[in-house]
This record gives structure tokens, C-alpha cells and sequence, in this order.
């Protein structure tokens, strides 16, 4: 008699428990996989972790991208995270004597979220390990793997020797110093770059207002609603609002103008001249003590090809693109690899339980595939955040960037009909990117943050197409008015349109 019982499930593990680790433990699960997560760091969720988690420096900003991407794995996660976030419509430009100036970010009210870091990471793992099949190993650093094999040396924190891990497929998660990156550039002949920007960050926080009487509650300094910036050309200061009313802050500037702010009285001074506004919200006392205490840290930029072994292994996330933060872009670009992995992995025909001899070649074919299509997206999206930075310190104040931007609002206004996120979820679970000749004009940043639909690399070539549209149209001769090259703008973009 022949036994109906379900053939076991091959082991995937999944190194590294941030948001996209999760996540991405959550999408094998759902898939059939036995699922291991592998954390070198304490469970985030103690309270003796809580401080440590403290440290790690930049609000998170989850836009559509994100949201999709969760949405499309665990849509119950997405909506709780909504329910957490604080919207902000806009940047709120800080001009050095003291005037703000509101810039929306989306004709159609679309908004950024500021969310608490570890409130997401430790919300998807909580979700992650409610799954039967997923289990996590915290304190346990992976020391190196074998993907031919399929054996994995993990060393815990408590031992003094390593242990062996047995697995089918492993899913590198372990961020921008990625072991498994380093083990894969091993067996494959991996294009790598690595780049540090002359720019550090640091780390500063803006507390509550005064309380509202007679209630009592605590308030905002600023206006709760707008991520803050102010440009400086070199350098820059930014603001996004926390849940307790507080804003944390984040200093950019080039390292050297760093060094110089080596004493209490060079750094009072410097925010003083370029933050007048900033410096009594956030307290001379405790932004020196922010200065002492926080570390002040370096940015980087990954690019990799490719980002699979046979069918043994694949990074994501900042393993395989750590990119600069200027596009907010890091981790909803993560989150999306875990979607576009999900799908291509259900495309094939990826069959967990299935029990291969040698090769499972349908896993193969599935990552293979994704390298090939990624690549693009991951490479665009890394370069446009790099670029992002001189928009942000500086182009925002210039006449020639608000020109554009108005011409843009024109042009999206008069030829691009507005796409709900709503509409946009069911086809974003059944296809990577739907819209790969997006219809009617389109500015980037509304391609790149409200639009998973389409693809950064598509964006990317859209928006260059656009731009060559307003240099045939004399868009930055001012005397032709705003309004007029518009219409030129419009005028040329209709003879071309068949051409993008």
C-alpha cells in the first residue's frame, strides 16, 4: 500500500535577521521550505538588546516599494506597519534664515513613511518565527560554507567550536560585509565594486515639545508631517519625525568638514551659522552630548554580478547592493528582492518537497534568472542615490531644479492618469514590474518611490528620455515663462511619444 504522507521539505537557510531576512524566511516558509534563520547578533527582541539597537543610525523611510513587497508576501504585516507609520507628504526646506518651504512630494497627496527601525525588524521577526516551519539561531555567526556541499560553519557565541549545518539553499541577508558574499565570490567570477563616499553621517536627536494643556501630551517641534532638510550645498542636515513626538536627526557632510568640529566650541559654532533654526529645538547641551556619544559613520556603495551559485545560493539586499540612503531606497529595494525572488521562484516551478539527486534545475533556472533581470534595477537605483545626494544638499534652493519640478508637475498633470497603490497590489504579486512602458509623463521621484510597478532601470531610462524632451523644448531659457515651456515641453513630447 502506498503512503500518501507528504514528502519532507528541503532545508533553506537564511542568513542574517534584519527586515529583508525575515521577510525573506517568511516567503521560502510559505513556499514549502523548512526554513533556519542565522543571526550573529542577540535576539533584537530582549530587552538587554534594546540599547544596542539603539545605535544604528538613519530612520527608516518605507515607501510603495516596500509596503508591495510585504504586502505581496504577508499582507496582515502591511497593514499593522501602516497603522505604525507617520506619513510625510513633503520636504519642509530649512533656508538658512530661518524661512521653510514646503516641496510635496506627489500632485496625488503620496506620501513617505518614517517608521521605527527596530519596531519593523523585531514586528517581521515575531511573524517570521509564528511560522511552524521557520526557526532562528541568534549569537550564531556564520564562520564559512561550502555550497557544493551544502554545509554551512556556524560558531556560537557561548562555544569555542564550530558546528556544521547542513542545507539545500541558502539566502545571504547578512548586509553590506555579507559573509556569504565573500564565500560566493569564492566559486563564481563576481564583478565587484566597492565605494566610499568622502561623507560621513552622525546621528543627532531633537526631543519633544511641550506638553499640551491640560491634556498633557507631548507635541512636535516640527511640523510631523514633512521628512526636514536643510541644504547647505556641501553638507546637510535632515529630520523625520518619531512616534513619542520626538524627530531624529541626521547630520551629512564631506569627512573633512567632520575633523574640523573637534571641540565644543567649533561645533556650537558651526550650527549656528548653518542651523541657527535647528540648533535651540535640538539644545546646545545635548547635541554636544549626541556629538560625544554617537559614532559618527562612513557611507558606502556595493555593486555585485552575480548574485547566485547553481542552485545553491543567492544574496539579496544590502549583500548584494548596499547603496547610499539619499533615495530612501536601501531597504524598500530589499524588501523588493525578497517580491521579485518570490515570484520568479513560483514561476519556475520551484518545488521544495521535491526530492532532487544532483541538481534541482528548475531552482537554477529561477536564480539564474533573477541575476539576469535584477542587475539592471540594483545598478540604477544605486546610482540614482548617489545622485540624490547633490538634489538634497543642494539643487532643492536652485532656481533651475524648481523650474524643473514645476514643468514636471505640468507635464505629469496634463498627460499621466493618476494609479492608485491599491490597484496597483494584485498584478505586483503575479509580475515583477507590470509597466514597462509606463504611459504619459512621469517624474522620477514619483517612478521611483510611488510606482513598484515599474522597474528603477525603466524609470531611469524614462526620465532620461524626458529630460532630452526639455532641452529640444528650451526648458531653462527663463524668459520663455514656466507656463510656455510647458506647452513646448508637451508640444515635443507628443511627436516623440511613440518612441519611448
Amino acid at each position: 500500500m502506498m503512503s500518501s504522507a507528504q514528502p519532507p521539505a528541503r532545508k533553506a537557510v537564511v542568513v542574517g535577521a534584519g527586515p529583508v531576512g525575515c521577510l525573506a524566511a517568511i516567503s521560502l516558509a510559505k513556499m514549502g521550505w523548512a526554513v533556519e534563520i542565522y543571526e550573529g547578533r542577540p535576539d533584537m527582541r530582549l530587552p538587554s538588546s534594546k540599547a544596542a539597537a539603539q545605535q544604528r543610525s538613519i530612520n527608516l523611510a518605507i515607501s510603495s516599494r516596500g509596503i508591495a513587497a510585504i504586502e505581496a508576501i504577508h499582507p496582515s504585516a502591511a497593514e499593522r506597519f501602516l497603522k505604525a507609520v507617520i506619513p510625510m507628504h513633503g520636504r519642509m526646506i530649512h533656508h538658512v534664515g530661518g524661512r521653510q518651504e514646503s516641496q510635496p512630494y506627489d500632485r496625488d497627496g503620496q506620501c513617505i513613511n518614517s517608521i521605527g527601525r527596530a519596531f519593523m525588524n523585531e514586528d517581521l521577526l515575531t511573524e517570521a518565527l509564528a511560522v511552524p516551519t521557520v526557526s532562528a539561531f541568534f549569537e550564531h555567526k556564520v564562520v564559512s560554507l561550502d555550497f557544493d556541499t551544502g554545509t554551512m560553519a556556524v560558531r556560537s557565541n557561548t562555544g569555542n567550536e564550530n558546528r556544521e549545518v547542513h542545507f539545500d539553499f541558502c539566502v545571504g541577508a547578512d548586509g553590506a560585509y555579507s559573509i556569504v558574499r565573500r564565500q560566493l565570490m569564492r566559486v563564481v567570477r563576481m564583478d565587484y565594486q566597492q565605494e566610499y563616499i568622502p561623507h560621513d553621517y552622525l546621528e543627532l536627536k531633537m526631543p519633544t515639545g511641550p506638553p499640551v494643556v491640560p491634556s498633557g501630551d507631548s507635541t512636535f517641534l516640527l511640523d510631523s508631517n514633512h521628512l526636514h532638510i536643510w541644504p547647505r550645498h556641501t553638507f546637510m542636515l535632515i529630520a523625520l519625525p518619531n512616534k513619542d513626538k520626538t524627530f531624529t536627526c541626521t547630520l551629512f557632510a564631506p569627512t573633512a568638514e567632520f575633523d574640523r568640529l573637534s571641540t565644543p566650541e567649533t561645533i556650537i559654532q558651526f550650527f549656528k551659522t548653518h542651523f541657527p533654526d535647528a540648533l535651540p529645538l535640538i539644545g546646545e547641551q545635548a547635541l554636544l552630548e549626541d556629538f560625544k556619544r554617537n559614532p559618527r559613520s562612513s557611507l558606502m556603495s556595493i555593486k555585485a554580478r552575480p548574485y547566485h551559485y547553481k542552485d545553491r545560493v543567492v544574496i539579496i539586499g544590502d549583500a548584494a547592493h548596499a547603496m547610499v540612503p539619499f533615495y530612501g531606497q536601501g531597504l524598500n529595494c530589499g524588501l523588493e528582492d525578497v517580491r521579485v525572488l518570490d515570484i520568479i521562484l513560483r514561476a519556475e516551478g520551484v518545488d521544495p518537497t521535491a526530492q532532487v539527486t544532483k541538481e534541482d534545475n528548475r531552482l537554477l533556472e529561477a536564480l539564474a534568472r533573477y541575476s539576469d533581470s535584477r542587475h539592471a534595477d540594483l545598478v540604477s537605483i544605486s546610482e540614482l542615490a548617489m545622485d540624490n545626494y547633490v538634489e538634497m544638499r543642494h539643487s532643492v534652493v536652485t532656481p533651475a531644479y524648481l523650474i524643473r519640478h514645476a514643468l514636471d508637475n505640468i507635464l505629469y498633470s496634463l498627460t499621466a492618469r493618476a494609479v492608485t497603490f491599491s490597484a496597483l497590489i494584485p498584478s505586483l504579486s503575479r509580475e515583477p514590474f507590470p509597466s514597462k512602458s509606463p504611459a504619459g509623463w512621469l517624474p522620477l521621484y514619483t517612478m521611483v518611490t510611488f510606482r513598484p510597478d515599474i522597474s528603477y532601470s525603466t524609470a531611469r531610462r524614462k526620465v532620461a528620455h524626458q529630460r532630452r524632451i526639455l532641452e529640444y523644448a528650451g526648458w531653462a531659457t527663463a524668459a520663455t515663462g514656466v507656463s510656455l515651456a510647458g506647452l513646448a515641453a508637451l508640444s515635443v513630447w507628443r511627436r516623440l511619444y511613440n518612441r519611448e
